[in-house]
């Protein structure tokens, strides 16, 4: 079956029309389907248009969709405000939690030796490639995944294969998932989308998921002149060509190089979206290549009031924090509570600096003793909103009150900003 639908480019912006229009041929050709799951992101990912996309499978699909699981990874289980945010024309009654600690299957594990051949020796164990039950034992004839694809700092490019094995994966596979990728290093990753973590993925689908019946709709977002949210690309099919050609138009679309590598770099995290350092943190992951060495990003965070998205992995974050590599390593080593939390372990390796720059935090629901504890340096909300007023500031340069330059970014989690030094390497 291959690909269904490739359709877009860097300034192409599809209407809701168009969307509907490649989604219902694509399902045209499946032909009649009686039990379909869908797979859509979750809240986190509200700016993929994927919750619009799940809106007209029910449409087209009606009482035959029978399942709508949001892939929360490690996140919190969606609010009933965020499902009706973002998946308006579907029945509530038809949402079902993933607990990614519980309901889910080893349905393979890739070979130890396959796992260190393309992590090059950094990982030499095998990789329990997890799924929810429900997709793996439910009995649907259509496992229907939908997400966006865009840069990302543990496996490269985001969505795809990672919406089945880590967005509705399992403890271990999620928790090793991560460390490989932490472990290889984000930097030789983000917007890339032949990694090491992929190339496992792509074997856990192929050589376990042959009876799975699995279509996968991936969009490529990004913002118009007048700064607003738009489609560039929709690709569906059920195999690795659709991601590849998202990859493609992804890396145009969301990839942002400089020449000049800024100073100060100043990141919003709208205060709906980002309540968590968990989360936030993508103002670090997406914006480390670009800042120059000795530099200051500034996150300017109304929402941000924990550090992890599940308790025990917050306590974690609090123990040990956004420390160096080395020294995350070497917690690693010595502290079982850490062992046994792999994707904390990474998350904390992500989060550093790594001493380059200074990472200065503002949040709405932390104090200064909780952020200075981890790491950062900390600043008060109201006086950087003040100073960095979101509603005023330009994405990219701006000039400050004192004539120095700075770059603004809105919203993280749309794209990748790198310094072209250190992005073509």
């Amino acid at each position: 079956m291959a690909v269904l639908c490739a359709t877009g480019s860097p300034t192409s912006e599809l209407s809701a029309e168009e969307l509907r229009a490649g989604l219902y041929s694509a399902f045209d050709r499946l032909g009649p389907r009686q039990r379909v799951l869908a797979i859509p992101p979750d809240f986190t990912r509200r700016h993929s248009f994927a919750g619009a996309l799940t809106c007209m499978a029910y449409e087209y699909f009606q009482d035959h969709l029978v399942d709508v699981m949001p892939a929360l990874g490690t996140h919190e289980p969606m609010q009933p405000r965020q499902l009706a945010t973002m998946f308006p024309d579907v029945p509530a009654s038809l949402v079902r939690e993933h607990r990614w600690r519980d309901d889910v299957v080893t349905v393979g594990d890739v070979p130890a030796e396959f796992v260190a051949e393309v992590t090059g020796g950094l990982y030499k164990k095998p990789w329990p490639a997890q799924m929810n039950r429900l997709a793996w034992e439910g009995g649907h004839d259509l496992v229907l995944s939908l997400g966006q694809v865009v840069p990302h700092e543990v496996i490269g490019m985001a969505n795809y294969n990672k919406n089945l094995f880590v967005g509705i994966g399992g403890s271990a596979g999620i928790n090793q998932s991560h460390f490989i990728g932490a472990s290889y290093g984000m930097e030789r990753m983000m917007g890339r989308g032949d990694t090491p973590l992929r190339r496992i993925l792509n074997y856990a689908q192929d050589t376990f998921c042959g009876d799975l019946p699995l279509l996968f709709v991936l969009t490529v977002v990004g913002t118009n002149v007048r700064g607003a949210e738009v489609v560039r690309g929709l690709f569906i099919g059920d195999d690795h060509e659709c991601f590849e050609l998202a990859c493609r138009l992804s890396a145009q679309v969301n990839v942002t190089l400089l020449d000049e590598e800024p100073a100060r770099v100043v990141v919003h995290l709208e205060e709906g979206e980002y309540h968590s350092t968990w989360l936030g943190n993508k103002a670090i992951y997406r914006t480390r290549m670009m800042i120059a060495d000795e530099g200051q990003l500034v996150v300017v965070a109304p929402g941000v009031r924990s550090f992890g998205e599940d308790p025990q992995i917050d306590r974690l974050i609090r123990k040990y924090g956004y420390r160096t590599t080395p020294e995350i390593m070497r917690f690693v080593d010595e502290n079982e509570d850490l062992r046994a939390n792999l994707s904390a372990a990474a998350h904390m390796i992500h989060g550093s600096s790594e001493n380059r720059f200074n990472v200065v935090y503002c949040p709405g629901g932390l104090a200064r003793q909780e952020i200075e504890s981890v790491g950062y340096e900390y600043a008060e909300l109201e006086d950087m909103l003040e100073r960095y007023d979101p509603t005023r500031l330009q994405p990219g340069w701006n000039e400050a009150a004192d004539g120095s330059r700075f770059y603004f970014i809105r919203n993280p989690a749309l794209g990748l900003w790198a310094a072209r030094r250190r992005f073509e390497v």
